[in-house]
């Protein structure tokens, strides 16, 4: 028996076939399908924290206030309003990506992607065009987050249907490599420009628009790659079951699979962002650091990050999906508070370095395998929608919101308050956990509608 996955145009079909034992080819052919299907993935995330960690320089050019911390504030403020379009994102292209395909779906988003970049490439400042320049920037953001509402649901439910029915949770922790990996090689691309191209002046100038230009082009290039790429088998054996079925209807059928992906989100999604968009801005702001140092420590616990994630993904494929996730809950309620407040007053970049590795050590087990469970909870028919609508809303909420809460919190005077509430969201995550199925033996993969 083999397994292919089916071209819908002129793409080349893949043959993957499933082998019970290790297959060195097998893997080989799924990693490279996943891999493609990633890169847009890789791009989007990319273009996102490129307007995470390039608010350091491009902040005062939109929003005039002195304080630093209130320039941040505001930019943060707008990174996490625009979260709240991506649950229309997944709306639109899940329903497009369940009922025309994945690839499909994953190909308009990415280039959805291209126009956000270019905007902000191209927006005047404040001082130039007054008020418009935030209204243009805050339309640049609309149109990343309905782009990446798409990505998400349509990424996680063409990586799902692609891999091994084996070794899901490894291929899924591949796919999350290109999501950590988009905001490495964001840091990496501001590494290099403060030090080897421009002064920290020429960055707050015009340098901080150099990164989207580059997220432009590299859209350009996911989408022209997108387009040749192989639909999956599932949803082609599903078209015909798909055709007689309302979506909306059965996602509301599904309507407790769609309550646990918000459980499954919350306490997540708030760990993730808190050691990725945040903890830039936080080891400058709090700890101390210079911006090389934050530069540095940042792209090297994303390094750490990376390598964890497939690791991770395989150990779940032997003892099940539960049992990791059950780990992270425990460990992040017990930990995050003496993890933050131990790097808050350390003035080391090894000890944060550290420090935040070890976070990661926490968090990958949510982060390697977020994507499989979701899309192992619903049929084929509405697995797009599925898993990306309540986790936009859930990331919206709780995941978006970080960088301008843990902001909140410090120019309240009161930055350990944030501690506490990032528990608070993982103890809530950690009851579902114990109290939900393991996906790895629970699965709706091969289930149509």
């Amino acid at each position: 028996m083999s397994e292919e996955i089916r071209p819908r145009a002129a793409a080349a079909a893949v043959i993957l076939p499933a082998s019970d034992g290790f297959d060195a080819g097998d893997v080989f052919n799924r990693s490279k399908a996943v891999l493609t299907g990633s890169l847009g993935n890789l791009i989007e995330w990319y273009d996102i924290y490129a307007y995470s960690a390039f608010s350091l320089y491009f902040a005062g050019a939109f929003f005039p206030q002195t304080d630093p911390v209130a320039q941040q504030l505001a930019a943060a403020s707008l990174f996490a309003a625009a979260f709240f379009v991506r649950p229309l994102g997944s709306a639109l292209f899940g329903y497009f990506a369940d009922r025309h395909g994945r690839r499909n779906a994953l190909t308009a988003a990415v280039l959805l992607m291209c126009f956000g970049s270019l905007l902000i490439a191209a927006t005047p400042t404040y001082a130039a065009i007054g008020v418009a320049a935030p209204i243009m920037l805050a339309i640049a953001r609309l149109l990343q987050s309905l782009s990446q509402g798409g990505e998400y649901g349509s990424g996680a439910t063409y990586l799902s249907e692609v891999a091994h029915p084996d070794r899901r949770g490894f291929y899924s922790g591949i796919w999350y490599v290109t999501l950590i990996g988009g905001q490495l090689l964001a840091i990496l691309v501001l590494l290099i420009l403060q030090k080897v191209f421009l002064t920290p002046e020429e960055l707050k100038a015009w340098g901080w628009r150099i990164p989207f230009i580059i997220g432009a082009l590299l859209s350009i290039f996911a989408f022209i790659i997108r387009r040749d790429m192989p639909e999956t088998e599932l949803f082609e054996a599903a078209k015909p079951a798909i055709k007689l079925e309302n979506p909306w209807r059965l996602l509301l059928r599904n309507w407790k699979a769609v309550a646990l992906v918000v459980g499954i989100t919350v306490g997540g999604t708030s760990a993730f962002y808190t050691y990725t968009t945040y903890m830039q801005k936080f080891l400058k702001l709090s700890v101390g650091l210079n911006d090389s140092e934050t530069t540095l420590v940042t792209a090297g616990t994303l390094i750490f990050a990376l390598i964890l994630q497939p690791l991770y993904g395989a150990i779940s494929d032997k003892v099940g999906r539960r049992p990791m996730l059950i780990a992270f809950g425990v460990l992040g309620t017990l930990g995050t508070v003496p993890l933050l407040t131990t790097l808050q007053h350390t003035k080391s970049p090894l000890v944060a370095f550290l420090l935040i590795c070890v976070a990661w050590a926490i968090v990958s087990g949510y982060t390697s395998i977020a994507a499989i469970v979701k899309a192992e909870l619903f049929p084929t028919a509405i697995r797009a929608m599925g898993v990306g609508i309540p986790y936009a809303l859930t990331v919206a909420i709780f995941g978006g919101s970080i960088d301008s809460v843990a902001l909140a919190f410090k120019n309240a005077g009161f930055e350990t308050g944030f501690f506490w509430y990032a528990t608070g969201l993982i103890f809530i995550s950690l009851i579902c956990y114990i109290f939900m199925k393991d996906m790895k033996t629970h699965s709706k993969m091969e289930q149509s509608v």
